[in-house]
């Protein structure tokens, strides 16, 4: 997976509480390939009309955040099934990041393992956050996604996130994760980085026990 180090990026305000998996990606849609990109699927049902035409109020459709890297959501994001097809969709997308006040278990651990950084904060920063983007991006009336009053930075290094307004944020995450992120590598890309090591055990094994070998 991508190393995540820092990402400074627009960051879209998606209302609403409880947003499942099966919202994230409808079920109908895990039987496709996904080497082919789940990216297609994310949020279809509120992305796309039954025609297949964009829905315009939907934010990730909006011209400012259609170029976001950073979503910003509500309490209990992910929440549902076990699906990793929801991380998947995410992931495929361009999402680097998900900020939220509390995300489902399962999923939290699932955005870890695709590369994305799930970052917990305060529901009441989250909450103001969202309002911020939300009433910049209309206030303007903007066309584009490159404006950095609509830009976040999350730092993995030093596990805080920078809000468009230059207010800082500490946030947690567990120390073995943060690892894998920060090299980009999940627990098989861990391992083997042992290899040599795991080598020489089993010749160990192989001399002092040969029964042991096939």
């Amino acid at each position: 997976m991508q190393a995540f180090i820092r990402e400074t990026a627009v960051a879209a305000p998606l209302e609403g509480r409880n947003i499942d998996t099966d919202q994230i990606i409808p079920a109908r849609f895990l039987k496709e390939d996904k080497d082919k990109g789940y990216g297609r699927f994310l949020f279809h049902d509120l992305r796309f009309d039954e025609y297949g035409a964009e829905q315009a109020g939907f934010v990730l459709n909006q011209p400012a955040f259609r170029g976001a890297r950073i979503l910003v959501t509500d309490v209990n994001f992910g929440c549902g099934s076990s699906r990793e097809g929801a991380a998947y969709a995410l992931a495929h997308y361009g999402i680097r990041a998900i900020v939220a006040p509390s995300f489902g278990d399962i999923f939290y651990n699932n955005a870890m393992k695709n590369g994305m950084v799930p970052v917990r904060l305060d529901d009441a920063v989250v909450a103001r956050l969202r309002a911020m983007l939300a009433d910049t991006a209309t206030a303007a009336d903007r066309n584009t996604a490159d404006d950095a009053s609509l830009c976040a930075t999350v730092d993995l290094e030093h596990t805080q996130i920078t809000l468009p307004d230059g207010s800082t944020h500490a946030f947690e995450i567990d120390s073995f994760w943060r690892d894998c992120l920060l090299q980009g590598k999940d627990e098989i890309g861990l391992t083997q980085d042992y290899m040599p090591e795991i080598e020489r055990l089993e010749a160990s094994y192989a001399q002092r026990m040969p029964w042991l070998v096939p």
